[in-house]
This record gives C-alpha cells, structure tokens and sequence, in this order.
C-alpha cells in the first residue's frame, strides 16, 4: 500500500458495514474522535456477508472502496468482521488511503484480558471459518487456547431491531452453551452486530467472562494510526458542516430509524445508492 502523501487532516473518514452493525465501529469512532467527519456506508441490500464466499465479498467490499473515495476520505474503516477476514488484504494492496479492519485491534486487545488463557470468538460463519481471528491471536500469544462459535442468527435478530425481544435471549443461550462448559474467561464479540445485544451475551455468560468488544478497540487504533500519520483533525468542524453522513445500498428510511435508536445524535437521513454502479 502506498500512502496518497496529498491526505487533508480535515478530509473525512470512510466507514463501511454489511448493514447497521457497523454502527457500533460509528458511535465508537464519535466518542474517541470527536473532530472527524465521517462517511458511512451500510450495504443493507445484500446484508448479511457472513454466508457468502470470499470472492462474493471482496467485490462487495472493492465497490465501497470506490464509493468511499469519491468523497477523498483520508482513511477507510472497514467495520465488518466478515470484509475485514476475506477482503482487507486485498483492498489494502490496491489503495492510496490507509485501512484498517476490525479483527486485529480485538485479538489484541482479548490476548491482553485473558487471564486462563481460553478465548471464545463469536462470529459469522465466514469470520469463523477463515481463522483469522486464531491466527492474530496465536501470533501475539501461541499458548492461547481459542474457541470459534458461528453465530449466523445474531445479524438478522439484530437488522430486525429484535435486541431484547425472547427469541434472541432463547437462541443466545443455544448458541453460548458450549462455550460456557468450556470454561473460557474471555469472548471476543467477533461481528459488529454483536455489541448491540452485549446486556444479553454478558448475562448469559455471567461475570467471570471479559467481553471483548472490538469496535471499541478499532476506535482507539483508528486514533494512534490518524496521530501517526499526522492526519488526525484537531479542529472541530464547524455547523452544518455535514460532519457525519450516511449512504446504504436500501432501505434508507429503516436504516435511519434504527440508527437514531443506538446511537441518539439525531439523524435525519440516509442517502440510498446503487453500489453495483461502482
């Protein structure tokens, strides 16, 4: 990756999810940067990537790409567990603008939690059986014992809105199970939906178990990468300065909806668009 030396300091930065899980990398990226502007984009017309193939979504992620950098963004988040496995390499080798994925920063953060040396990972299939998340933390720590759960309901439960609803606290328990027998101390929420139903994973799994969230950890990377690059925005934009927008591929009125009710700064629209046009 050749970084553009041409990057503005008050150039915004580029966010991108499957659809509204990645909202939480958002909230996060407000609350520790609170200068940026930000793009996002929610590809809420072909969510979820978690049961498609490697192929399938690097083109989905490259098309975004694109997208974003119509807007001169000096950097790109990518904020979706499963892109951030089967794409980021690829979208890195091509791309004049830094990237960052959402893997890393969370496999760092559990190795550093764990006190017992066991460490769950919840994911989507696709997150799940790509290893990646095992071979970041064995990298950082080879005596390390990781436990992969797939979770493929978690998405839809969450696109639905159905974040304390019965049926989502019913299949958490199913799917949590086994990691409980286990006796695991740590659990890395490995999808970005997955924060938005913590309360519930925190309760099952009870108190001894850390939960790793790593939208949390991507901000805080995301602020050391800007400050290293010298690109970090130390100035606030001004009003009406647009400093947060939002695209999705459909469904934009939905989207907005949901967006105003986790992350309650006021939204009042979302832009759809044709990503197959990128």
């Amino acid at each position: 990756m050749k970084i553009n030396r041409e990057l503005s300091r008050n150039a915004p930065i580029g966010v991108f999810d499957s659809g509204v899980g990645g909202l939480t990398v958002f909230r996060e990226i407000m609350r520790q940067i609170p200068n940026e502007k930000i793009i996002y984009f929610g590809d809420t017309a072909r969510v979820p990537y978690g049961s498609k193939s490697q192929e399938t979504v690097t083109r989905y992620s490259e098309q975004i790409v694109r997208f974003l950098k119509t807007f001169q963004v000096k950097t790109i988040v990518v904020a979706c567990n499963t892109a951030s496995a089967y794409a980021l390499d690829t979208l890195e080798k091509d791309s004049d603008v830094p990237m960052i994925g959402v893997v890393k920063p969370g496999a760092k953060s559990a190795v550093q939690v764990t006190g017992n040396g066991r460490i769950g990972v919840i994911a989507t299939e696709a997150t799940i059986n790509s290893q990646i998340y095992t071979e970041y933390i064995k990298e950082l720590n080879s005596d390390v014992t990781i436990y992969g759960k797939a979770c493929p309901l978690f998405v839809p439960l969450v696109e639905e809105g159905l974040l304390k609803d019965p049926v989502t606290d019913e299949i958490a328990r199913r799917y949590l199970a086994e990691l409980i027998d286990i006796d695991i101390d740590t659990l890395i929420l490995g999808c970005t939906h997955y924060p938005l139903i913590r309360s519930t994973l925190g309760r099952i799994m009870g108190e001894r178990v850390t939960l790793v969230n790593p939208a949390y950890e991507t901000a805080l990377e995301l602020k050391k990468m800007l400050e290293s690059l010298d690109l970090l925005n130390d100035e606030p934009p001004g009003l009406g300065s647009g400093q947060y927008r939002f695209y999705v591929s459909d469904k934009a009125e939905k989207f907005v909806r949901f967006a105003n009710s986790i992350i309650k700064y006021g939204i009042l629209s979302a832009q759809a668009v044709n990503i197959e046009d990128y």
